[in-house]
């Protein structure tokens, strides 16, 4: 129970999305009954300090751009009750239909 797996900060990320969405007024669920959905074509992380177990963390995501058939998100990962810098990150969306 040490050192949070670096592959969690993905999933934050995508937590971080799903929330910005449900903050606009939609969500992922109402997207995918249209027929449509966000695939990940593109991901980085950057990890500047660790995050521990049980540690509360602040995902701060930001829509940093859009095209016709992508977007783009920008994420800061932060321990709440200190305000330090976890990780920055990056993911880009591409659109697809109910078939892929």
């Amino acid at each position: 129970m040490g050192i949070v797996y670096y592959a969690n900060y993905l999933v934050w990320c995508e937590v971080g999305r799903v929330e910005f969405m449900r903050a606009l007024g939609g969500s992922y669920a109402a997207l995918e009954a249209q027929g449509y959905g966000l695939a990940v074509a593109e991901a980085t992380v950057r990890y500047l300090a660790p995050a521990r177990f049980d540690d509360q963390v602040r995902i701060e995501t930001t829509l940093s751009g859009v095209r016709s058939r992508a977007v783009t998100f920008d994420y800061v990962i932060s321990l709440v009750e200190t305000g330090t810098r976890l990780a920055t990150a990056y993911t880009a969306l591409v659109s697809i239909d109910s078939s892929g």
